[in-house]
C-alpha cells in the first residue's frame, strides 16, 4: 500500500506540480483548495488526483478534512503545506485585515494542518512534514510585512518541531522557492520579470517542477537523516 501525501493548496501553481510529482514516485496523493472548485474539478479530471476542499485558515476545517481524507485513503505519511496568500502593501498603508488574513493561512495554516496529523506519524514511528515558506521569509521584502513575517515564523517552526519529531522518526523540513514561474508570476509586466530574472544568477525563473522535486526527495526514505533543515531553491538570488 503506498503512502498517503495531503498537499495543501494542491490544484494550481506550485501545489499541482507537487500533486503530480508525489503521484509520479508513487504516493496516493490528496490535494487540498480553498475556493475554486472549477480548477479542482479540471485538476481531478486531468490527473486522477483526489480533490478536497477546506480552508487551513479554520482549524477545524482542517481536522474534518483531514479525517475524510484519512476515512478515504487511509493515515497521511506525508503533508506538505504549500498553501499560501498575499495581501501586499507598504506597512503604512497595511490593514489590521491584511495583516491577518496572511498570518492566518500562511502561519496558523501551517500549524492548524500539522497539528492533528503530528500524533499520528509519531505512533507509526514515520513521518515527513513539509513547509514551503519563501525566499522573502529569508530576505524580507518592501510590500510584504505580512507575508515576509508569516513566511519567517514557518522556518522556526520547521526548526523547532524538527527536534521533537526527531526520535519519533518525523522529519520537518522547509523550502524556501524563488521567484517562480507560476501564473501570478508570468502576470506581471515583462519589463518586471526580466528586472527580476536579471538579479537570477542561473539567468531564468525556477518552473514550479523545480520545487516539486525537492518535495520528492525530502518525502523519501532516503532523506530519512535530514531534518530541521532549510533548502533554498532560488538559483542564487539569495544565498544563506
Amino acid at each position: 500500500m503506498s503512502k498517503v501525501a495531503i498537499v495543501t493548496g494542491g490544484t494550481r501553481g506550485i501545489g499541482a506540480a507537487i500533486s503530480k510529482a508525489l503521484k509520479d514516485a508513487g504516493y496516493t496523493v490528496a490535494a487540498n483548495y480553498a475556493g475554486n472548485d472549477d480548477a479542482a474539478a479540471k485538476f481531478t479530471e486531468e490527473t486522477g488526483i483526489k480533490t478536497f476542499k477546506w480552508s487551513v485558515a479554520d482549524y477545524d476545517g482542517c481536522v474534518e478534512g483531514i479525517a475524510k481524507v484519512e476515512a478515504e485513503l487511509g493515515p497521511v505519511d506525508i503533508l506538505v503545506n504549500n498553501a499560501g496568500i498575499t495581501r501586499d502593501a507598504p506597512f503604512h498603508k497595511m490593514t489590521r485585515e491584511q495583516w491577518q488574513q496572511v498570518m492566518d493561512t500562511n502561519l496558523s495554516g501551517v500549524f492548524n494542518m500539522t497539528h492533528p496529523i503530528w500524533p499520528g506519524m509519531r505512533e507509526r514511528k514515520f513521518g515527513r512534514v513539509i513547509n514551503i515558506s519563501s525566499i522573502n521569509g529569508q530576505k524580507g521584502q518592501f510590500g510584504q510585512v505580512n507575508y515576509s513575517a508569516a513566511k519567517a515564523g514557518d522556518i522556526g517552526f520547521t526548526k523547532a518541531l524538527a527536534q521533537e519529531g526527531a526520535r519519533a522518526g518525523v522529519t520537518v523540513n522547509v523550502i524556501c522557492p524563488g521567484y517562480i514561474a507560476t501564473e501570478m508570476v508570468m502576470a506581471v509586466p515583462e519589463k518586471v520579470r526580466e528586472s527580476i530574472i536579471s538579479t537570477i544568477p542561473v539567468g531564468r525563473l525556477g518552473e514550479p517542477e523545480d520545487i516539486a522535486r525537492c518535495v520528492v526527495f525530502l518525502a523519501s526514505d532516503e532523506a530519512g537523516f535530514i531534518t530541521g533543515s532549510t533548502i533554498t531553491a532560488n538559483g542564487g538570488q539569495y544565498l544563506t
